[in-house]
């Protein structure tokens, strides 16, 4: 009986140091390791080998590794590629990470990191055939028309079959967390768990047990040893929800993790090894949060190496009559009632709706319209939400782009100062009204100038 054939690994780079190193790490697994001091050279084995995988330096004289990246999957088109790259040339491998590189490796490099990365890059390689035989987009896009949606589900159906992690941007209830498990899904640890953690809503005291576990005895109530998240998430995916609420304490752990890819539960002297994809969320703007000095920039950069923004509802409005119907089909078959039909003049109500929620406020308002509504027809007062200016229907469409951004925020505003009266000006309170969580109603608070000093307009946390 044969033996199967080695793995062959291809690796470029123009430092001959850098070169002896890798072929004698990769040599010392096993693998059968090519090398070239450049692009042109490269090819030339590209076109004589059949190589399993490629390790390319980024900056080179002459040909590039971009360039060469280009170049190899005109021979290899499903040839996975690894860059090596500099703290100053992140960017350029992250452009590579877009346009469909595997992985990266920052220099100077960890010998055991580079072997434990190239095995997992062959694993997933050897299962490709398997990835390529999911369903297609098709039926992700059902409801979805908006060209700024499609694009998102694109990118996400590329980014997700590589391990990079990646920082999902937008509004409270735009639908991060249905992004997260789209990339999870459609990866290759999609058999393996996919872990959320909420870091707005677990109290800082327990976020560090809840994330690394803990060791018996190690504080009160501590009767038992306890796996934390990150660790039930190992082979799969860790989604952390609301990032940038975590304390500065938490951040230093989080990003040792990263950097090391080991935990230590509280009260433990043991490092345990975790190997997951990182998947993390936030409404609050990072950048502004680190430039304040709130927010580590290492760990905001090891979060973001692949950045998603996902656009409010507001800005996609030719997807809300598709979604509709989508969630009214689904809840008619949840609470096994019979159909519901939306006649045309709910669906342009529902359009012009300002959706300070997004699609959670939605999804939310038409279950309760569904319950609600008589004779199976769905009418604009069988809805459960709140602020919309009054008969939205009579105004005239604005004449141009500016005109209609400036109507929604006014009639966003219009929304949170109704839904502030209506709970006594409780933010808590009328966040629960608007379906939108209580940093998000600070923030529009902010954002428009609303009147809201400590005597007249309550937080609620005391309620």
């Amino acid at each position: 009986m044969s033996s199967p054939a080695k793995p062959i690994v291809l690796v470029v780079d123009d430092d001959r140091d850098i070169l002896a190193v890798l072929e004698a790490r990769l040599a010392s697994i096993d693998y059968r390791v090519l090398t070239a001091s450049g692009g042109e050279e490269a090819l030339k084995l590209l076109k004589s080998e059949s190589v399993d995988l490629m390790i390319t330096d980024v900056k080179m004289p002459g040909m590039g590794g971009m360039d060469l990246f280009s170049a190899a999957h005109q021979i290899h088109p499903g040839m996975p590629v690894m860059f090596l790259t500099a703290y100053g040339t992140i960017p350029d491998a992250v452009k590579a990470m877009k346009a469909g590189a595997v992985e990266y490796l920052t220099k100077p490099f960890n010998g055991r990191e580079l072997v434990s990365k190239v095995q997992e890059v062959l694993k997933k390689s050897s299962s490709k055939q398997h990835l390529d035989s999911l369903e297609p987009l098709g039926d992700i896009f059902r409801g979805v028309i908006s060209p700024a949606m499609r694009q998102l589900y694109e990118l996400v159906d590329r980014i997700a079959r590589s391990d990079v992690n990646v920082l999902l941007l937008g509004e409270s209830g735009v639908g991060k967390e249905r992004i997260a498990h789209l990339l999870h899904q459609r990866g290759p640890r999609r058999e393996q768990p996919f872990m959320v953690v909420d870091c707005g809503s677990t109290p800082g005291g327990l976020l560090e047990s809840e994330l690394f576990g803990h060791v018996r005895g190690s504080f009160t109530h501590a009767i038992k040893d306890k796996k934390g998240l990150i660790e039930a998430a190992d082979k799969g995916t860790l989604f952390l929800d609301e990032i940038g609420n975590i304390s500065h304490e938490m951040q230093v752990r989080l990003l040792r993790f990263l950097e090391d890819k080991k935990i230590r539960r509280v009260g433990d002297l043991k490092e345990i090894p975790v190997n997951c994809r990182v998947i993390s969320a936030t409404n609050a703007d990072l950048r502004e949060e680190v430039a304040l000095g709130n927010f580590r920039e290492d760990l905001y950069y090891r979060l973001r190496v692949v950045t998603l923004k996902i656009p409010p509802l507001r800005e996609r409005r030719e997807d809300i009559p598709g979604l509709a119907q989508n969630f009214v089909e689904t809840f008619c078959k949840t609470h096994h009632m019979p159909p519901v039909r939306i006649p045309p003049e709910t669906l342009r109500w529902l359009s012009q709706y300002p959706w300070p929620g997004n699609v959670r406020e939605l999804k939310n308002g038409l279950e309760g319209g569904v319950v609600l509504c008589r004779d199976g027809v769905l009418h604009k007062s069988d809805l459960c939400l709140s602020g919309l200016p009054e008969e939205p229907e009579k105004k005239q469409p604005p004449s141009n782009a500016e005109a209609s951004a400036l109507s929604l925020e006014e009639s966003e505003r219009a929304a949170i100062l109704r839904a502030l009266q209506q709970a006594g000006f409780v933010q808590k309170e009328a966040a629960n009204l608007l379906g939108i969580s209580r940093r998000a109603i600070h923030y529009k608070i902010k954002k428009y100038g609303i009147n809201c000093t400590k005597r007249s307009c309550k937080s609620g946390e005391d309620d």
